[in-house]
């Protein structure tokens, strides 16, 4: 038996919906897909603003998503960067029991009732071991309950062409009415059976998903109540071993960013460290070793993960004989955004908004899977026992 395609002719445009938009990361992936967004949706308003004014307001909802859910239209693919302040270590680390992660729940309510064939959900990758697995754990029967086969992956925006060590969770949901089949691997090499995979990657096989403590690793697949989980070591695409920081930056950026003498004297009252952690190049720090706090980085390595927390914006990093922080068009190339995406706000809340983004390039990639997907045809023989899953074993 083969998974049809979805509506009524396997040539009409794909179409997405995408939920917490923010400044479009998915929307870019979308429309370089030629998929269509019919539907989109953002609560802060500059954010929004930015998202008008980059693709227009056809389909566009400003405001509380909660108030919206029974709008949405029917669509092939759900996209979300759900909101990562529950889920980030850098939060209170109350994970589901914040408030705010009850978000998740109209993500589902939307999956539910608008039954897309796919949804591509985008998350900070402490997620996996929050609270020993127990949220993750959580969103994995949500999602399955409906009859959504799960895969997640943890991916880094190096491997797509950004000079940034960025990893992201993604989670993609597939109904395809019982067939297994993996789309966050490297390139496809033969099919496998479920039960031996799962035996290739752990001892101990197929696992349940329970409520007991069981942090998840960076790949894996769950399925009927259960999952198979394994820590791959390659990325999915050759990453560019020569692209560094200092490839990105601006040739001639406004003073206003330059501390060189502030700098000079924090230097006194730190340590030299001068060694790379991730690919990121540090020279010192306040507390020695590692540590992302009071650092000075340079730009022979990759950057450090971009984020939205305001203190992070002020981080030094030596160009030349000088000290200075990014700039907002260098934290535009390093999301992988235009230099004039977010034109018309103001520098310092465009640290925000890209430190708030998906690198448009890393879905992009996920996307694409899915949908060159649409004229394959997945045999399989109707029980979780003797389907087939496709995948490459070395990745």
């Amino acid at each position: 038996m083969s998974i049809p395609s979805v509506g009524d002719s396997a040539t009409r445009p794909w179409t997405t919906v995408e939920l917490f938009c923010g400044i479009g990361g998915f929307r870019i992936a979308s429309d370089a897909l030629q998929i269509d967004t019919v539907w989109a949706n953002e609560i802060e308003e500059r954010a929004a603003s930015v998202y008008v004014r980059q693709f227009g307001d056809r389909g566009f909802v400003r405001g509380d998503l909660r108030q919206h859910t029974g709008e949405i239209p029917q669509h092939d693919i759900l996209t979300a960067g759900f909101p990562c302040q529950p889920f980030s270590s850098a939060g209170k680390k109350k994970g589901v029991y914040d408030p705010r992660g009850t978000l998740f729940a109209e993500i589902l309510a939307v999956i539910q009732r608008c039954q897309p064939r796919f949804f591509v959900l985008e998350n900070v990758k402490r997620l996996l071991s929050m609270d020993s697995g127990k949220h993750f754990a959580t969103i994995l029967r949500s999602s399955i309950a409906m009859g959504y086969l799960l895969e997640w992956r943890v991916l880094n925006a190096t491997w797509f062409g950004l000079p940034q060590n960025r990893e992201r969770v993604v989670i993609v949901g597939s109904r395809d009415n019982g067939s297994l089949r993996s789309y966050l691997r490297a390139e496809n090499r033969g099919l496998k059976s479920l039960e031996n995979v799962a035996l290739k990657f752990d001892p101990s096989g197929i696992r349940e998903i329970g409520d007991k403590a069981q942090k998840f690793k960076n790949w894996g697949l769950s399925w009927g109540g259960k999952f198979i989980d394994k820590d791959v070591r390659l990325p999915v695409c050759e990453p560019d071993r020569n692209l560094r920081l200092r490839h990105i930056l601006e040739k001639n950026p406004s003073s206003k960013f330059f501390f060189t003498e502030d700098t000079l004297k924090r230097i006194e009252n730190s340590e030299k460290v001068d060694r790379y952690f991730n690919g990121v190049e540090i020279l010192y720090n306040q507390k020695g070793g590692a540590r992302m706090g009071y650092s000075i980085f340079g730009v022979n390595g990759v950057a450090p993960t971009l984020t939205s927390t305001t203190s992070r914006h002020y981080e030094r990093y030596r160009v030349g004989d000088d000290y200075r922080r990014l700039t907002n068009v260098e934290y535009a190339r390093l999301q992988g955004f235009p230099d004039g995406h977010c034109d018309g706000i103001s520098p310092y809340h465009q640290y925000s908004l890209f430190g708030n983004a998906v690198p448009p390039c890393l879905v992009e990639w996920v996307m694409n899977r899915l949908v060159r997907d649409r004229f394959t045809s997945v045999e399989f023989a109707g029980s979780t026992a003797s389907t087939q899953l496709e995948l490459s074993l070395d990745r």
